[in-house]
């Protein structure tokens, strides 16, 4: 049955060309624009690397200090984080690296300025990146505050020409050499607590001596499991409101929070780093509101163009009545039609989305980025495409299939 029906709507669409038309081109266009924004957002806060465990992970990256009078915002400092945050007993494992830097190089007289950040050897445990040659430094190599290198692969194609002939040598970023030790894929410049084009053992970038509170330094935590991240999140808090105020004379109250990778973005984007919440219940209210709204909108434009096109149809929906068809079986035949045109339009709006996604791959907007349909952003897509189908399927067919056969034959439609 559901393959007639199917076979009756691929017959209808192909006698409604210019309706076939204008409900495809609402339905693809809306689609693409949507799952677009949506691959974006994955793409800079979902599970990809290297934060492929995101669930499990909290990152500190802001430090306020407030009073009625005076306020201070920045990183945290090294001496801050080692104190405070390192000896949390519920993480399974802290990194502390810095919040990101450059540092110039130069192949012959080509001048390279390369993104550059500090890190401690557990970094490369807490996140999970791709290495394509090489090893990550150690954390002896770290503490020891060795001369060795990560490079991503743009450097290493770049300063050496190539990725595996670049693991072992040298490369100089402001006047000082490192060893080279690895090689890993390039992270996109929207992970922003994770990309760089060169990491370095954390003691060479920042002064871990410095005993004030601000500083150039982040600390990752990563939870056991994700359920065990409420109770980290519960105890980091917890020491927090402990902590000493520094300049108490100054200040009267310190604010340090520790942020999904979402609340971190969110922060950024829409919120005061130095409040309690970090607006990630807001932004979802506002981005579901708003993509409903924009879902709405074309719905009930193919709602109108469905009652239009099942009125031309009336003598139609009469005759099937009257050899006995039951109103459950028209509704049944009217939504597998719409939701067959959907379907067109939801592999047509995909397309679409890939050849735009594509298109910002390789524009350099955003450096390394890559952007790809995957399958969260395929569930969006199903998701939208049986939007779109039940609920400008439903009314209409339900209207017309109460119609009286008599009524409908004659053309009817009150």
């Amino acid at each position: 049955m559901l393959l007639s029906y199917f076979k009756i709507a691929w017959k209808v669409l192909q006698r409604r060309k210019f309706f076939t038309f204008i409900s495809l081109f609402g339905i693809s266009f809306t689609l693409m624009i949507l799952l677009v924004v949506y691959a974006m957002y994955d793409h800079t806060v979902g599970p990809h690397t290297p934060e492929k465990r995101v669930d499990r992970l909290l990152f500190v990256t802001h430090l306020g200090l407030w009073s009625p009078n005076s306020q201070g915002n920045s990183n945290p400092s090294y001496s801050f984080l080692n104190r405070y945050v390192r000896p949390l007993r519920t993480p399974e494992k802290v990194s502390l690296a810095t919040g990101g830097g450059y540092a110039v190089a130069y192949v012959g007289n080509t001048k390279l300025k390369l993104s550059q950040k500090g890190t401690d050897g557990v970094f490369w445990q807490v996140l999970d990146f791709d290495f394509l040659a090489g090893r990550p430094y150690s954390v002896q190599e770290a503490n020891t505050n060795a001369h060795v290198a990560v490079i991503n692969e743009s450097t290493a194609r770049r300063y050496f020409g190539a990725v595996a002939s670049a693991v072992g040598r040298t490369i100089e970023a402001d006047a000082v050499g490192y060893r080279v030790v690895g090689v890993v894929r390039d992270v996109p410049a929207a992970r922003l607590l994770s990309t760089s084009d060169i990491w370095i053992p954390l003691g060479l970038a920042v002064d871990v001596h410095e005993p004030d509170y601000f500083g150039n330094c982040m600390a990752i935590l990563l939870a056991p499991s994700a359920e065990a991240r409420p109770a980290m999140q519960e105890e980091f808090d917890q020491v927090m409101r402990h902590v000493p105020v520094q300049d108490p004379k100054q200040y009267t109250e310190l604010r340090v929070y520790a942020n999904t990778l979402l609340g971190f973005t969110v922060r950024g984007l829409v919120t005061d780093d130095d409040g309690p919440d970090d607006g990630v219940a807001w932004f979802g209210r506002v981005a579901l509101g708003v993509a409903f709204l924009f879902m709405l909108l074309p719905a009930l434009n193919l709602v109108n163009l469905n009652v239009s096109r099942m009125l031309e149809r009336s003598s139609e929906i009469g005759v099937r009545k009257a050899f006995g068809a039951t109103a459950g079986r028209l509704v049944g035949q009217f939504l597998v039609e719409n939701l067959f045109l959907t379907l067109l339009g939801g592999v047509l709006g995909l397309a679409l989305a890939a050849g735009a996604l594509a298109l910002l791959n390789g524009s350099s907007l955003i450096e390394y980025a890559q952007f790809a349909l995957n399958a969260r952003v395929f569930a969006v897509a199903l998701g939208a495409v049986l939007f779109f189908g039940l609920l400008s399927g439903v009314y209409p067919a339900y209207k017309m299939s109460k119609l009286p056969a008599i009524q409908a034959l004659k053309g009817g439609t009150n």
